[in-house]
């Protein structure tokens, strides 16, 4: 059962990690209309980042 607690724990760790960049609601509330197109796309790729950890992880636990 260890084996599978370690997976958990490096997918929190992984996802928290991938969150603690994203900007805060406080920072998102603070962008402008037209924010830097640069910006958006950073943000855009942390979260795909974080969405396909979960959906690895949702797919490991299907197969297990």
């Amino acid at each position: 059962m260890a084996p599978m607690n370690n997976e958990i724990d490096d997918v929190r760790e992984r996802i928290a990690v991938l969150l603690a960049e994203l900007p805060g609601e406080a920072e998102l509330a603070g962008l402008p209309a037209h924010s830097d197109l640069g910006d958006l796309q950073a943000l855009a790729r942390r979260l795909e980042e974080a969405h396909e950890v979960l959906v690895r992880a949702l797919e490991s636990v299907e197969k297990g």
